[in-house]
């Protein structure tokens, strides 16, 4: 019962921490917040039953120290330079901002702490890493972000680096590692659309994330081998593991797909072909170990052991994971449909 508690508790001001950062009117209040979200996840990140956590925690402590440390000095610097920390269309102090908040958000190429960590968290945790604690340095870096060669930079890297680092993976976790890794790149031209632009790619990319840890969590699933321990009885919940996967790549009837329709359309007419021909090719390459973790437990000539793990709350999850995969199918549908009709 303390133990709960104690993940309440830090729960709540992680949070906090992240609402403080985004509703803040300073940065020194910005860095506050970033770091009282850092402190409450450490404690979470703790497992007695798990020996890796130790070094995940301790890699993720001194790498978000180490961001928070040089966001910290750059932004006394600049108030000490300036009599107002004001940003007078300077690109080079938004790359100093930005570099720091791109290093916690794990955009590449300041990535490489990333899998490591992911690598010995929960599966809760690995949610919350992927996306809670991306949203207070993805909010700050709004505020700074400029299009210039090092926004292209870190778009193309994140792209490239997302796609290509995940293709000879085996584990879960580091998929999804590589594939947070390549929405970040994503993410960074949508803010360039606006704020409601990028948050809406990071909701769905939330929920899809979401809709698969769920699925892949009671099945106690960490290597895309162990596909097969979902139940051969049990078909739906491949077919939601199956169809959320393809939402996250981006294939057109899904969901996930409208975010990245908009950004396409957007590009084409903003700037050259050549960024966009660049994400959408290595976008196509991240659906080869999308459709791969789908594939050992689709195949028709898997087997199924005696000693199959079969979850006691198949029943809620699998209600759970059909309501957010409806809405990953019909979403797409639904927003064209009511656009059409108003």
């Amino acid at each position: 019962m303390s133990h709960n508690s104690l993940k309440i508790l830090f729960f709540t001001t992680l949070m906090s921490g992240m609402f403080i950062t985004i509703s803040s009117n300073s940065w020194l209040s910005a860095w506050m917040g970033l770091e009282i979200n850092l402190l409450s996840f450490i404690p979470l990140m703790s497992n007695n039953n798990n020996i890796f956590t130790t070094e995940a925690a301790l890699k993720y402590f001194l790498i978000q120290a180490l961001a928070s440390s040089t966001l910290l000095f750059i932004i006394i610097s600049k108030s000490l330079i300036e009599s107002m920390f004001t940003m007078l269309n300077s690109s080079f102090t938004s790359i100093m901002i930005s570099t720091p908040l791109l290093m916690k958000s794990g955009a590449a190429p300041l990535h490489w702490w990333f899998p490591s960590v992911m690598e010995g968290l929960s599966w809760n945790n690995c949610f919350i890493l992927m996306t809670i604690q991306k949203i207070a340095p993805l909010m700050l870096i709004s505020y700074t972000i400029n299009f210039n060669v090092f926004l292209t930079f870190i778009v193309l890297s994140s792209i490239i680096i997302g796609a290509i680092g995940g293709y000879n993976q085996t584990s879960i976790r580091k998929i999804l590692t590589y594939s947070s890794i390549n929405h970040m790149g994503w993410m960074l031209v949508a803010m360039l659309m606006g704020e409601n632009m990028w948050i809406l790619y990071f909701l769905i990319y939330s929920l899809l994330t979401l809709t698969i840890i769920m699925i892949v969590m009671p099945f106690q699933i960490s290597f895309v081998n162990q596909t097969y321990l979902i139940n051969d009885e049990n078909k739906i919940m491949k077919f939601l593991l199956f169809s959320s996967l393809l939402s996250l790549g981006g294939i057109p009837p899904f969901l996930g797909f409208l975010p990245k329709w908009m950004i396409i359309q957007f590009m084409m007419t903003n700037w050259s072909m050549v960024i966009i021909s660049i994400m959408v090719v290595f976008s196509l390459i991240t659906l080869y170990y999308y459709l791969r973790i789908s594939y050992s437990a689709f195949i028709i000539l898997s087997s199924e052991p005696c000693w199959n793990y079969k979850s006691n709350e198949s029943l809620s999850i699998m209600i759970t994971s059909f309501l957010l995969m409806s809405i990953s199918m019909l979403g797409l549908i639904a927003s064209t449909t009511f656009i059409n009709i108003f």
